[in-house]
């Protein structure tokens, strides 16, 4: 049962920090699933092919055995992310939820009998491991618990890779889309609609386009920081979460090597609590942190610091790469003691040649219709003061930084594209080089795909422009005079009644950042 101490640590956590309060969608307090039962009802499932529904019975009964196993007082499991008596009966779910969207998924579709396979190996692993470890298996600090966490780890991978690739249940090739649009480019020119490729297959391709050592150490090191449901394949969920990770995709494995091989305080396959159990013994060095991946935002990293006053912290930065947030955080005295150790590498290289921006020209089109409507194709639509500088991915739409971190601040952690509603995956800062007869003739990085999203919003629908926004003066003068008969509302339009409310303001110092480094959410209150 919740404490009332908790409940005031929840709300606390809600109210006093919005922006971090929302980082995670999962915060385990009690097993809301121990009297689920994991078995295949083939009443619910009458057109699933024989063969298949065998298959799943065998599966279903391999979850329920460790979810069985998994449920022993003794063994005292935290109900943090990832929680195995709650991602268990959520792939349970979600794979019912798949066969009544496609009955024959299972010999339709290589992806589901991949996974399948993957998904009675790793139930075996656990069930040998608990039963080959004895007591040892409940000391929290014995190899074998380490080992459990781990399997518990690839087994929440597992779950988030299937809802992304199969959202409601739909699971087909064009479920999924790739955030960075040169990875998405590489992807479907490479493999087409394939939703998962060998790993050998992947690799000898991905070394046409980055430079590899002659090291075989270092294939298997990208092998295992890529794979990560750890079957010898490449999905374009993990494919995704790795671009997403490490870009620049030209800078790819290079930031690969300085990140994730190299830095003292990158920790792989390590939870919420590993963490700050890692961290405890650092307690008199504040400044000392660790990085990792977010077990529940695949595609974020997680920051893990010893504040100045001693306590411990963990974070996910937002709106900005994780170069940039070590080295703002270094510049701050927060981040200066990789994993507790003295020599901190420096990553300003690494941050100059990342902030260059991607050149976005405008075309003489895009000139003509945005003059038409009396504006300008760089000026930013939600202020009407800033330049466009982001591009929103993997949507593609433009807008300003200040207006970013707005949108995001008066939606409460919505975080889905003003224009379109499409979930914003990731950021790319961008330049925009304004119309001229010489420029015209130049094709930058982007430029089709700008004119796409930009001249469909206007040319197709003038009220999806989020001009009613009242970030910016110039937009609270043409609020006054715009036209109040329509009766249709939509969510921005309806931001202005939210930003007359007494919401959080935001600090100068979130102008690049949703998350400033001196308002971190406790770690004993939200994991990440």
């Amino acid at each position: 049962m919740t404490t009332f101490t908790g409940i005031i640590n929840r709300f606390q956590n809600l109210f006093g920090s919005p922006l971090n309060a929302l980082e995670d969608s999962i915060v385990g307090v009690v097993n809301r699933n121990c009297d689920i039962i994991i078995k295949f009802q083939s009443n619910d499932h009458p057109l699933v092919p024989q063969d298949d529904a065998k298959v799943f019975d065998k599966t279903f009964r391999l979850l329920d055995n460790v979810f069985k196993l998994c449920q022993k007082p003794k063994l005292k499991l935290k109900p943090s992310p990832p929680n195995i008596l709650e991602i268990i009966p959520d792939i349970y779910k979600h794979l019912n939820l798949i066969l009544k969207e496609n009955p024959s998924a299972y010999s339709e579709i290589l992806y589901l009998r991949l996974y399948m396979t993957n998904l009675d190996n790793k139930c075996k692993g656990i069930i040998k491991l608990l039963k080959d470890s004895k007591d040892d298996i409940y000391d929290e600090e014995s190899v074998s618990r380490l080992s459990l966490t781990k399997k518990v780890l690839s087994f929440s991978h597992m779950y988030y890779e299937l809802i992304a690739l199969s959202p409601e249940g739909k699971l087909s090739s064009k479920s999924f889309r790739i955030t960075k649009q040169e990875a998405s480019q590489f992807w479907y020119n490479n493999f087409g609609d394939l939703i998962i490729v060998p790993w050998n297959q992947f690799e000898n391709l991905l070394k046409k386009v980055h430079i590899f050592s002659d090291n075989s150490n270092e294939s298997n090191s990208l092998k295992k920081t890529m794979d990560l449901t750890s079957n010898c394949h490449i999905s374009q969920f993990e494919f995704d979460v790795f671009t997403r990770l490490f870009q620049p995709w030209d800078k790819l494995l290079d930031n690969w090597r300085v990140l994730a091989v190299k830095h003292p305080a990158y920790v792989s396959f390590l939870t919420y609590d590993q963490v700050k159990s890692r961290l405890e013994k650092f307690i008199n060095k504040p400044g000392s942190y660790v990085f990792r991946l977010s077990c529940t935002r695949l595609g974020h990293w997680a920051i893990g610091y010893v504040a100045p006053d001693g306590k411990i912290y963990q974070t996910i930065p937002n709106n900005k790469s994780l170069v940039k947030a070590l080295v703002d955080g270094y510049r701050e005295g927060f981040y200066r003691y990789p994993n507790g150790e003295d020599y901190n590498p420096d990553l300003t290289k690494e941050l100059e040649t990342s902030n260059s921006g991607k050149t976005v020209h405008v075309t003489q089109e895009q000139f003509e219709i945005y003059c038409s409507i009396g504006s300008t194709f760089e000026m930013c639509k939600i202020c009407d003061e800033n330049d466009k500088d982001v591009r929103l991915e993997p949507c593609g739409h433009l807008i300003c930084k200040t207006c970013l971190t707005s949108w995001q601040e008066v939606t409460t952690g919505i975080k889905n594209c003003p224009f379109c509603r499409c979930e914003i995956k990731g950021i790319e800062e961008i330049v925009i080089r304004k119309y001229s007869n010489y420029l015209s003739n130049i094709t930058g990085d982007g430029k089709n795909n700008e004119k796409k999203n930009e001249d469909e919003v206007i040319m197709k629908n003038k009220l999806h422009l989020p001009i009613k926004l009242s970030f910016g003066k110039n937009n609270k003068e043409k609020q006054k005079n715009c036209d109040k008969t329509s009766s249709e509302s939509s969510p921005i339009d309806n931001l202005n009644n939210l930003s007359s409310r007494n919401l959080p303001k935001i600090p100068n110092s979130y102008n690049n950042s949703m998350v400033v480094l001196t308002s971190q959410t406790n770690v004993n209150e939200t994991p990440l």
